[in-house]
């Protein structure tokens, strides 16, 4: 018999957390999430994003043993500003049993009508910034530290249950050769656009440089995506929140910015080495050795993963994105930088993927969220 609780206590919680360290324990492509983390994340005394959003976490037993776990996510702004009553899940993970997959989205679907909502997506996170989308192709790739990995037979659970597929992502890995050996209409036209509409690239070598634009980030992120499916605004003390967790794993040198005359923002992109393999072998822990990891993966590393990318509408067909590539191309050289995977894109997003067809290039990975009415 299975049976699903929600929890309540910080002993559960960390019960929560556990479960997919021994569901994919000796898993060579699965990198785990940093622990402490992730219960802040989930800690509803401090993520701010519960200041508009609700959540309640289950764990699915079968025979006393821990075989499931599930995050059920209301986002308030999604269904007041967007008119979305959606209920999102998230923190998704279970052994393979179709049933207690069954027993986990049904506790979903109960929090659901509990709110009056209409249909269930996921997995997802609370908001754009959360990790997001189940593995449907790849799985003999690792994942990133934004992204997640997932047992193929996920999929199989989703579809047995009558689950449809709504937003699908993709992911590449671009190679990354000499300056001098790039594509040579790429560094000449960005250079071109620099000069016709009077951009100034902004480099930085510290933080204290960086942070006076990174709430011009974040809305700079906004006029970029919020056409999208997705699209969930990123309120101010969420962006304070994301500054604090991701920016200490940031070196300035991976963060390029391109400015108009006046000093506005039309352009950034946010870079960081790739921590996939440190993230492995911290398994979790930053102390005692997780850090030495991390810092290692900092300064020598031949593989880097892009983050963010955000690109102002008026700017977006007028060849900017060749400037930002230009930029990283030397920062790639400089650091050793030979392989670069992006964030998931969505499919639709060509605006975005259209900056990969000059380089050699491979997709992948593809994941999806997965839908019902409720």
């Amino acid at each position: 018999m299975i049976n699903v609780k929600e929890i309540h206590t910080r002993e559960e919680l960390n019960t929560f957390v556990e479960f997919p360290f021994t569901l994919y324990k000796d898993h060579p492509c699965w990198v785990p999430p940093i622990k402490k983390e992730e219960l802040e994340v989930l800690d509803k005394t401090k993520n701010p994003v519960f200041k508009n959003a609700e959540a309640a976490f289950f764990l699915a037993y079968k025979d006393e043993k821990v075989v499931g776990r599930i995050a059920a996510m209301i986002n308030w702004i999604e269904v007041d500003h967007l008119q979305k009553r959606k209920v999102r899940f998230g923190w998704f993970d279970t052994i393979d049993d179709v049933n207690v997959t069954k027993a986990l989205l049904e506790a979903v679907r109960t929090f659901g009508h509990a709110h009056n909502m209409s249909f269930m997506e996921g997995p997802v996170g609370f908001s754009n910034l959360d990790k997001a989308g189940m593995l449907v192709e790849g799985y003999e790739e690792m994942n990133t530290m934004i992204t997640h990995y997932n047992y193929p037979y996920y999929v199989e659970h989703m579809q047995q249950l009558g689950m449809e597929k709504l937003a699908q992502w993709v992911e590449y890995e671009i190679k990354i050769s000499s300056f001098e050996d790039s594509p040579e209409k790429v560094r000449r036209f960005g250079e071109m656009i620099l000069e016709r509409y009077q951009l100034n690239v902004l480099h930085f070598t510290k933080t204290k440089q960086l942070l006076p634009y990174v709430e011009q980030m974040f809305v700079l992120l906004e006029e970029t995506y919020n056409k999208l499916q997705t699209f969930v605004p990123v309120q101010p003390y969420q962006i304070q929140h994301y500054k604090e967790k991701y920016f200490r794993y940031i070196h300035p040198e991976y963060i390029k910015c391109v400015a108009d005359k006046n000093g506005k923002l039309v352009a950034f992109v946010i870079i960081m080495p790739s921590f996939t393999k440190a993230l492995k072998k911290a398994n979790g822990k930053m102390f005692p050795w997780g850090i030495f990891h991390v810092l290692n993966a900092q300064y020598f590393n031949h593989r880097a993963s892009f983050y963010l990318i955000g690109v102002h509408p008026e700017y977006q067909n007028k060849g900017v994105t060749a400037i930002i590539f230009n930029e990283i191309q030397k920062l790639f050289n400089k650091k050793g930088i030979t392989v670069v995977e992006t964030n998931p894109e969505l499919e639709e997003n060509d605006a975005i993927q259209n900056m990969w067809k000059n380089y050699e290039h491979r997709l992948h990975k593809k994941r999806a969220t997965f839908t019902t009415p409720l």
